[in-house]
């Protein structure tokens, strides 16, 4: 009976022993394990790219675009009336033709008529005169011993002798004016030139005023060039904006360069475009006069860019936008420590800035982003071993 109530008690006590056992155990385990090991971490030092930079002194030069017309260009008009007799062979569209060179006859027998009648008339009238000069010189001698004061003008022939003068400028008048109009018959340049039109045929009836075609001078090409008004102050004078210009075009497959002069500003801002326009000249486009080798003519119609001289400016550094934040530049110090400076810009194009006076010579400028770096932060710089072979580091404490 007794040992049934052991077997009982023990059966009861069981599961009390498992728990003891196990908390024992995890006792032991509490008690007896180590410590975790302390690991260094590193600290993560940012990589930059660096530039030199030195100041200069540079030209801020602008840039613009245009195309190139001639200076004079004027419509040829018929100042008689008439059949074509003749056109030029450089009458053409793109030929080249010279001052005073001849370019189309009108059928002139008409105004030889005219000349040849108003020789005839001159001569008559030139005649009237030299009878009425005589006659004047026969009235003087009757006239000589006239006793009642002063001879008669009328019995002097004065007023008939006036009369034929007036008729001989009448005739020599209208001799000028049938010799202009013969002269007029032949179509000539008026300057050297290219045709850019010609709008009449041969046997062509022209009447007065008659549109023949159109001369373009070749002696000078004029480009206008747009500029905000902002850009107007990096320009030497604004009233007299004297200054050089390279131009540069795409022509049979390469690039070529010309060089020119701004010789005025318009000084009136387009209502559209709010652009002021400045006009540069070139001479002799077409090389007429001055060709070297390999040189390319400047061809009207042409689109060019331009680069104009602008003023100069001392102590500038030139910096890609995207090295400046909100006006700040990191440099980079000796010691390759971040320095976020504040700097002055005096000019930016679409990639470039032009920084006045906030740089030492051979001091070194992030062009990595600036937007993760500090003042006062430790950098590494690309491409250079650090000097320093420890690299530091950050102790977690375990307690």
């Amino acid at each position: 009976m007794r040992n049934k109530n052991d077997k009982k008690i023990l059966r009861r006590l069981s599961p009390l022993f498992i728990i003891a056992v196990f908390a024992a155990a995890a006792w032991l385990l509490i008690n007896t394990q180590e410590a975790p090991e302390q690991k260094d971490e590193p600290i993560n030092i940012p990589i930059v790219d660096v530039q030199t930079v030195t100041p200069q002194t540079l030209s801020l030069n602008l840039p613009s675009y245009g195309v190139v017309n001639p200076k004079y260009k004027t419509q040829l008009v018929t100042e008689v009336q008439g059949r074509m007799l003749n056109i030029s062979a450089n009458f053409v569209a793109g030929g080249v033709v010279k001052k005073g060179e001849q370019l189309a006859i009108i059928e002139p027998s008409d105004y030889e008529a005219d000349l040849i009648q108003a020789e005839a008339t001159l001569a008559q009238a030139t005649a009237a005169l030299n009878e009425e000069k005589a006659r004047g010189e026969v009235a003087k001698v009757e006239f000589k011993d006239f006793t009642q004061g002063l001879p008669p003008a009328l019995g002097l022939r004065i007023p008939q002798l006036k009369k034929e003068q007036a008729n001989v400028k009448y005739a020599q008048a209208a001799l000028a004016r049938a010799q202009r109009n013969l002269e007029r018959t032949v179509i000539r340049a008026p300057f050297d030139g290219i045709i850019k039109a010609r709008n009449v045929d041969l046997g062509q009836y022209v009447t007065l005023g008659t549109n023949l075609g159109e001369l373009y001078d070749t002696s000078i090409a004029e480009i206008r060039l747009p500029l905000t008004n902002e850009e107007l102050a990096y320009l030497e004078s604004v009233e007299n904006p004297d200054t050089s210009v390279t131009l540069t075009a795409q022509l049979a497959g390469k690039q070529v360069t010309w060089q020119g002069t701004i010789v005025r500003s318009e000084n009136v801002i387009d209502e559209q475009t709010r652009m002021v326009y400045l006009v540069a000249e070139i001479r002799d486009p077409y090389l007429r006069n001055t060709k070297t080798s390999g040189q390319l003519p400047l061809k009207y119609g042409s689109f060019v860019n331009a680069v104009i001289t602008g003023r100069t400016v001392n102590d500038v550094v030139t910096l890609p936008r995207h090295v400046v934040r909100n006006g700040q530049v990191a440099v980079v110090t000796q010691d390759n420590i971040i320095e976020m400076r504040q700097v002055n810009i005096i000019r930016s194009d679409v990639d470039t800035l032009y920084i006045k006076g906030s740089f030492k010579a051979n001091e070194r400028i992030s062009t990595t982003s600036v937007n993760s770096l500090s003042s006062g932060q430790t950098v590494k710089i690309l491409g250079e071993e650090s000097s320093n072979t420890d690299t530091p580091r950050s102790c977690y404490d375990s307690r």
